[in-house]
């Protein structure tokens, strides 16, 4: 049986380009894209597909966030992470979030095969660029919480949207709150993060990877 692959990333060429590549290979099919978090979670949820390769920063809802929300609900569905981002912060909250894989971009083209067949095999997959002693070592010795991991899901909501250049009213409207509500947890972002503005948050949503430069 086929391994059954979700392309989840929001640039249109590179899932084009993935798709093909993947089309060649014996034991592997396509079965669905996304171009943002919140379509990667919904196609995964109805196409349970065994293996998603996941964009770690994609509009809506980030690829870590993608990450967490579909291996709570299918545990048996594999996920590799896709970025350009090599720091152990990425990694290891990619981890955290539970992939099983993490590619760069770089290297997708050559190493991408050998981690879904990999992470589908019940094996964790790393870009050869990123060594085991590397991660490992992180994990182990990683006591302090990353930023990001003290927010609450509804704040790094409400922290992507503004870093998107969304307003209160449209953040209110998608995340279905009340205008105050939104400025509440505004207000309480930049308190936590010790954070003045909404160029400060830009640019420490920047820095954890949740929304592109």
């Amino acid at each position: 049986m086929d391994i059954r692959v979700l392309l989840a990333d929001d640039h249109s060429v590179l899932r084009d380009g993935l798709e093909a590549m993947l089309h060649t290979q014996p034991g592997i099919a396509v079965v669905g894209h996304a171009a943002d978090g919140r379509e990667a979670v919904r196609k995964a949820l109805e196409l349970a597909p065994d293996v998603t390769i996941m964009d770690i920063v994609m509009p809506e809802l980030d690829g870590i966030e993608a990450t967490h929300r579909v291996r709570s609900r299918l545990p048996q569905s594999r996920v590799v992470i896709l970025s350009m981002y090599s720091t152990t912060e990425h990694i290891f909250r990619a981890l955290q979030a539970g992939a099983q894989g993490y590619l760069l971009k770089e290297s997708a083209g050559a190493e991408v095969v050998a981690a879904v067949r990999s992470v589908h095999a019940g094996r964790r997959y790393l870009s050869q660029k990123i060594t085991e002693t590397v991660i490992d070592g992180y994990i182990r010795d990683h006591h302090a919480r990353s930023p990001v991991d003290a927010l609450s899901r509804r704040e790094r909501q409400i922290l992507q949207g503004v870093a998107e250049g969304k307003s209160t009213a449209q953040l209110a409207r998608a995340l279905c709150l009340s205008p105050r509500t939104v400025d509440t947890y505004r207000s309480r972002l930049m308190q936590k993060l010790d954070i003045d503005g909404v160029a400060g948050m830009v640019r420490f949503a920047i820095e954890c990877g949740l929304t592109p430069r």
